[in-house]
């Protein structure tokens, strides 16, 4: 399946020069990342399908006759004994088909997204935007001053990741702060907005903490990552 167009060569130009003109300012290196989604949550869907299974069984010990009915009537198969083994496969019936129909339906993102629980939303793109700041920036600067922005689109959550020497001189909260911003332009449908407000913040932020020097030279590309 192709991933979304979310921003078009225009806007990566915008993104890549506001990274520019950030690290004009400081020592930093940020890099950006533009990710569609951060996981699959194919347990979670499989989990979902599990627990409708599970409360059709349930219907189904409350209320036998129903289900007992419905299979006279589909099959037309009146006056016949139900044995232990025709209750058990109709019960397995039963489950299979709520099972499979709860896991085609979430198919359809919309609804497979909405399924996920917030908190497992946000434990995944932070564990994700943590293995992209491993491959695309940790320790790749000379003074450890690299800065992650990743925004995950399915799950409207974004995440900063600093590099070591920039986490022990910045508090969290002035990242939260950065996030905000940027999340309040993208809520509205304007992405690169959103984005170059970021690189903004953090632009400033570095500044602030690590002054750029004369020798300074450009260790990480400028450019978004779309992943």
């Amino acid at each position: 399946m192709a991933l979304p167009i979310y921003l078009s060569d225009e806007d990566h130009a915008r993104i890549s020069a506001a990274v520019g003109e950030a690290e004009m300012h400081s020592a930093g290196e940020i890099v950006t990342v533009l990710a569609d989604r951060s996981d699959g949550y194919t347990d979670v869907a499989l989990a979902w399908s599990a627990i409708v299974a599970f409360l059709a069984l349930a219907a189904l010990v409350i209320a036998p006759e129903f289900y007992m009915g419905l299979y006279e009537r589909l099959l037309a198969d009146w006056g016949h004994e139900w044995t232990p083994r025709m209750i058990v496969g109709l019960a397995a019936g039963v489950a299979a088909i709520k099972f499979g129909a709860m896991l085609l339906l979430q198919l359809w993102p919309p609804l497979k997204f909405w399924l996920v629980p917030p908190q497992i939303k946000t434990m995944r793109v932070h564990a994700h935007a943590v293995r992209a700041f491993r491959i695309g920036a940790e320790q790749r600067t000379t003074g450890r001053t690299g800065v992650l922005i990743y925004l995950s689109m399915r799950e409207h959550r974004a995440e900063i990741v600093a590099d070591r020497a920039i986490a022990a001189k910045v508090d969290p909260d002035v990242w939260g702060q950065a996030m905000a911003a940027m999340l309040a332009h993208v809520g509205d449908g304007r992405i690169c907005d959103g984005m170059i407000v970021a690189v903004g913040k953090v632009g400033a932020i570095l500044s602030e903490h690590f002054p750029r020097a004369d020798d300074d030279v450009n260790e990480l590309p400028d450019r978004l990552i779309e992943i």
